[in-house]
């Protein structure tokens, strides 16, 4: 399936955006006529009991990850029972009914809302690709519980004309030298590098790759595959992902570098790096995390607050920082947020400062407008923290690196073979913006405003892949 998009005609699809937002902004409005009208005071009851459920529901989460013994039982119990209590609330006093309604239409409200704005359109031209004549794809087998064995990618690979090597612990123990391996794949005249494993195996065969302008190919036989996601690929059947070798086009995608390591997706640090340094982390994920929050939200041993100059923007003191390849669509880029475009040549930057109860009340009620919560992008990031070195946790991997450690992208360094017929991505859509409904609703018609829509649009989302 060729990514690049063609568009649909401004002015056929102006009507339909019309309806949808003033069917937007009647369904907001009757949700909050259905709080106030049928029930008197109920729906007062109604708005300010949620809002006090959200704020000590996420201050019992706070207490519960920052704290132990008495403190975190209690902030279990805080966190389970608001909610628990509101529905009590709203059952026992009757006002379920118009929670409900009120609740159903304002759902309604915000889908008409997101289907009213237009989506930018697909925005990532690829080019027509020369078979390979040479391919070598490096795969291996432990990544991704088996995939490799389980999808028969050997065979496959061998019978499309690749030579495949695969990965093992060397005779010292640990896994092999994956870029020495893709090196001299290189110095044997292979025309193609490709890997099958996780993504920081990628992110190492990628620069060799890119250093030698050689096409790169992505199997998304990993775990989560955070890289094939954004390039559109199936995360499904990694298998489908060979067919590029025969019918593929060529994306050109930006690629970061920290301190002087490749990465494809992240580099974290402060809270989520510290814990993956820990040994049992791989065996006891949940537990080791949760034994290890108090220390590190609290800033204490292994803990240390981090300092970071984006662009000339500071960011004091936070708790972990998140640096991406492109900025992600949204501020959750581990909860199965994506990155619209990995050709912006720009870095992601996403700071978390939560200080107590209070804090993590205002980051649940006001969420990226919350002052615990930085979101910004920036070409150049240099992290400084107490100490010499500083735990980083690049693309999934635990490192360590000295201090400062700079944090910059290589503009459309990389060229990634892909499949023509692949499952692809849905542009995202713009952010919800209630005065842009409103001009939609009511504003000026014609074509020339809906272009100006559909532009305004690719500028807030940074546009969009196919």
């Amino acid at each position: 399936m060729s990514e690049s998009g063609t568009g649909s005609g401004a002015r056929a699809s102006r009507p339909r955006e019309r309806l949808l937002a003033r069917c937007a902004l009647l369904a907001a409005v009757a949700a909050v006529v259905a709080l106030f009208v049928p029930f008197g005071s109920g729906g007062l009851l109604i708005v300010v009991s949620g809002l006090l459920g959200l704020v000590l529901c996420a201050s019992g989460t706070w207490w519960f990850l920052a704290h132990r013994g008495p403190v975190r039982f209690l902030g279990a119990l805080l966190a389970a029972g608001a909610p628990v209590g509101l529905l009590v609330l709203y059952i026992q006093g009757g006002l379920w009914p118009t929670a409900l309604l009120s609740l159903g239409l304002w759902l309604v409200a915000l889908l008409c809302a997101r289907a009213a704005l237009p989506r930018p359109r697909r925005h990532r031209p690829a080019a027509p690709a020369a078979r390979p004549l040479r391919p070598v794809l490096l795969m291996n087998p432990k990544s991704g519980g088996g995939k490799v064995e389980r999808f028969g990618l050997v065979e496959r690979a061998e019978a499309l004309g690749a030579r495949v090597v695969l990965l093992g612990p060397p005779d010292g123990g640990g896994q092999a030298d994956v870029e020495a391996l893709a090196r001299q794949a290189v110095a044997d005249g292979a025309d193609l590098l490709g890997v099958a494993g996780g993504d920081g195996t990628q992110a190492l065969v990628a620069a060799v790759a890119a250093e030698h302008d050689l096409p790169f190919l992505v199997i998304s036989a990993g775990t989560r595959n955070h890289f094939a996601m954004d390039l559109g690929l199936d995360r499904t059947d990694p298998a489908r992902c060979l067919d590029a070798l025969t019918d593929g086009e060529e994306l050109r995608v930006d690629l970061g570098e920290v301190a002087g390591r490749p990465f494809v997706n992240t580099v974290s640090f402060g809270v989520y790096a510290d814990v993956v340094q820990r040994p049992e982390y791989r065996d006891a994920k949940a537990g080791t995390a949760l034994n290890a929050m108090p220390e590190l939200l609290a800033g204490g041993e292994g803990g240390g607050r981090l300092d970071a100059e984006a662009d000339g923007t500071t960011l004091r003191a936070q708790q972990a920082l998140l640096v991406s390849n492109n900025p992600y669509v949204s501020p959750d880029p581990l909860g199965g947020g994506r990155r619209p475009r990995l050709d912006r040549g720009e870095l992601g930057v996403i700071g978390v400062r939560v200080e107590g109860a209070a804090q993590a009340a205002d980051l649940a009620v006001r969420g990226s407008q919350s002052a615990g919560l930085n979101v910004l992008t920036a070409r150049r990031v240099e992290v400084t923290a107490e100490g010499d070195t500083l735990p980083v946790a690049v693309d999934g991997e635990a490192l360590t690196l000295e201090t400062p450690v700079l944090c910059t992208l290589r503009p459309r360094a990389l060229r990634v073979l892909v499949p023509r017929d692949r499952p692809g991505t849905t542009p995202p859509p713009a952010p919800l913006n209630w005065s842009r409904i409103v001009v939609l609703a009511f504003g000026p018609r014609g074509e020339n405003h809906a272009r100006a829509q559909q532009r305004a649009a690719e500028r807030l989302s940074g546009g969009a892949v196919g």
